[in-house]
């Protein structure tokens, strides 16, 4: 089973007391992959790259920056596959910044192919 791992970050770095290091990304990133375990994962730029896309009565408005205030940005994703919950929740708590920020752990959704067919 496919699970996101969405990495969420304190906006102001004030209140991290101590960031996890470059070499403490590679080293989960290259545990993760050793495991087998990692199917694709990113950092992402900073909020004053974001761009947020709404459609309101057939007009598109585009705004800059993410889509609410908040005190933590999503700052990347690993997108893992494992045989269970229990086991993303072990890889999750392992995530540099688990200590400083927070880790969602979302199952991805699967649609059958007779599904996909019918809602095209």
């Amino acid at each position: 089973m496919q699970y996101l791992l969405l990495i969420y970050i304190p906006t102001d770095v004030a209140d991290v007391p101590e960031p996890a290091t470059h070499e403490q990304w590679m080293d989960f990133t290259r545990r993760l992959g050793e495991s087998g375990a990692m199917v694709a994962g990113d950092a992402l730029q900073g909020l004053d790259t974001a761009q947020t896309v709404r459609v309101r009565e057939g007009e598109t408005l585009v705004t800059d920056g993410p889509f609410a205030e908040t005190k933590e940005m999503l700052g990347g994703y690993y997108l893992i596959d494992v045989p269970d919950l229990d086991e993303a929740l072990r890889w999750a708590a392992q995530v540099p910044n688990v200590g400083y920020g927070s880790i969602e752990v979302r199952p991805v959704m699967v649609f059958d192919r007779e599904t996909v067919e019918t809602m095209s």
